[in-house]
Formats: structure tokens, C-alpha cells, sequence
């Protein structure tokens, strides 16, 4: 018959479904915010970057922690780490094309970079940064595109930073470089400065509310600033002035405009031109330290 496939099925055969075992349901909204865009698109390379993070998770899972004297930094961290250690370059490979296969062993030194120390067991914003740079050597090489730039940051970040929370929460490692209470956050940076210019110009939230619990609670799915406030919600206790004193200072000023201009001073200043940071970043051919025009 014209038009039919290999299989003897029209088309319209093809997308009818059996009813015998089917429960209905009423229709709802999913795509509520732009970042939800995610779940109707998302290109290849960002579908396989999310499978990637999903196996890491998969596998503290199948790492427990061990039982220790010691409360903090638990030792099976460094087993689940040895894993991706001698899996990296297999996983990266899964996400980079064939033809741009030169560029697995460069870009999955920084994945590797990105989770955590083994030897003392703790994370910070070094390796979150490893993580963004992971990300711009897929950039750099063509695998990730300029239509992918929110799913960066609302799909395969935010995907990463759940996996890193679950190592956090799981192998009880160590702020690496903390200030404390005089820091911004123990472990994250990047998602303030992120989250921040996603609440611009917010019809009804303003800076002040994310001291606000129930604010927060309401709208953390939905915002990725206030689930950074959440998870911090969740790891500490006490008054949030004592425990998190420069981000209640931040909550004072007006717009998110000057909240994320600001963050961004401070990521620099803080971050990327500190010693104790920057002496761990690793430079190759697709990150240089070549100065810009040389």
C-alpha cells in the first residue's frame, strides 16, 4: 500500500496506543518557566552531557560510605573517585564526536578536575570552576552551540550541581578554601551569579525574599539562586544572619540587577584572582594562559 512502512503500519497505525492497561489523566501545564524549555528541547550533545552526570550519581549510589572514626570525609569518595578517574576520557567520549576525538584526553582532565579532591576529600568553588571550564571546552571545539546556552546553565549545570550536592551530603567532604561565614557559600559560586540575572526584572520577587523560607520553599524548583538558598537552608542551622552573613547582607539590596553586578566583582576578586584558587587550574591548548590577542 502507498505510503506504508517496511513493517506493513500506516503511519496513523504507528502513533495509535493500546487502551486495554492506559489510565487517563487531565492535562496540566509543564512548561511554566522559560528554564522548563528544557524538558521539550534539548540538543544531542546536552541530552548526552545529562547522561553523563546521571551515571556519576548512579555511581555514588553504588559507593556507600564507609564506616569511620572520622565524621567528615568519608574515604569511599576516593573509590567513587577512582572510578571516574580510569572512566573519564570513556564518558567525554560518549559526548564529543568521532572526528574531534583529539580533543577527549584535553577536556576530560577538567570533568575529572571538577567533582572534588580524593586526597582531602573536600570541594570548592576550584572545581566548580573546572566544571565551567569543562563545559567551554565543549564550546570551544563546536559540540556545544550558542542555542545551547540556557540548557548549559538550566540543564546539564543544574544537573551537575545536584550531583555535587549528593557527594557533599553523601561523603561529608570539606569546604576546600572556606571563609566561613565571611564566604559567600562553602562550596557554589557560579549558581549565585547565574540565578541572580534569572530573577531580573522578577515581577514580585525581590532580593529580600530569599531570607525568606517560606519564599523559598515555594520557589526554589523553579529558581536556581533560591535553591542554592535551600540546600543551605538544609545543611546549616541557626539564625541565617549568623550562619550566611554576606549573602543576608545581600538581601538588603534593591534590585537583582545590582545583586548579580556585584556577584560578579566578587567572583572575580574572590575567585578567579586568588592564589589558593587558581594555583589548581589546569591550562592546555583550548584553555591557554596565553595572554587575549597573543
Amino acid at each position: 500500500m502507498a505510503g506504508s512502512s517496511e513493517s506493513g503500519s500506516s503511519p496513523e497505525e504507528e502513533m495509535q496506543i493500546s487502551f486495554a492497561n492506559h489510565n487517563f489523566i487531565v492535562p496540566k501545564k509543564e512548561i511554566n518557566m522559560f528554564p522548563d524549555m528544557g524538558k521539550w528541547k534539548r540538543s544531542k550533545p546536552v541530552q548526552k552531557l545529562v547522561l553523563l552526570l546521571n551515571t556519576l550519581d548512579r555511581w555514588i549510589d553504588e559507593t556507600p560510605p564507609v564506616d569511620q572514626p572520622s565524621r567528615f570525609g568519608n574515604k569511599a569518595f576516593r573509590t567513587w573517585y577512582s572510578r571516574l578517574e580510569k572512566e573519564a576520557e570513556n564518558l567525554v567520549s560518549n559526548v564529543i564526536p568521532q572526528e574531534l576525538s583529539a580533543a577527549v584526553v584535553e577536556a576530560s582532565v577538567y570533568l575529572k578536575e571538577s567533582v572534588g579532591n580524593p586526597t582531602r576529600i573536600d570541594y570548592g568553588t576550584g572545581h566548580e570552576a573546572a566544571f565551567a571550564a569543562f563545559l567551554c571546552c565543549l564550546c570551544k571545539v563546536g559540540v556545544l552551540k550558542v542555542d545551547d546556552q540556557l540548557a548549559i546553565v538550566f540543564c546539564i549545570f543544574d544537573r551537575y550541581l545536584q550531583v555535587m550536592r549528593k557527594l557533599q551530603k553523601t561523603y561529608r567532604m570539606e569546604p576546600a578554601g572556606s571563609q566561613g561565614v565571611w564566604g559567600l557559600d562553602d562550596f557554589q559560586f557560579l549558581p549565585f551569579i547565574w540565578g541572580s540575572s534569572q530573577l531580573i526584572d522578577h515581577p514580585t520577587l525581590t532580593p529580600a525574599h530569599f531570607v525568606d523560607e517560606k519564599v523559598v520553599n515555594e520557589h526554589h524548583k523553579e529558581y536556581m539562586f533560591l535553591e542554592c538558598v535551600r540546600f543551605i537552608n538544609e545543611m546549616k542551622t541557626g539564625p541565617f544572619a549568623e550562619h550566611s552573613n554576606q549573602l543576608w547582607n545581600i538581601s538588603a539590596v534593591p534590585a537583582w540587577s545590582k545583586v548579580n553586578q556585584g556577584l560578579i566583582r566578587m567572583y572575580k576578586a574572590e575567585c578567579l584572582e586568588k592564589f589558593p584558587v587558581i594555583q589548581h587550574f589546569k591550562f592546555g591548548s583550548l584553555l591557554t594562559i596565553n595572554p587575549v590577542g597573543s
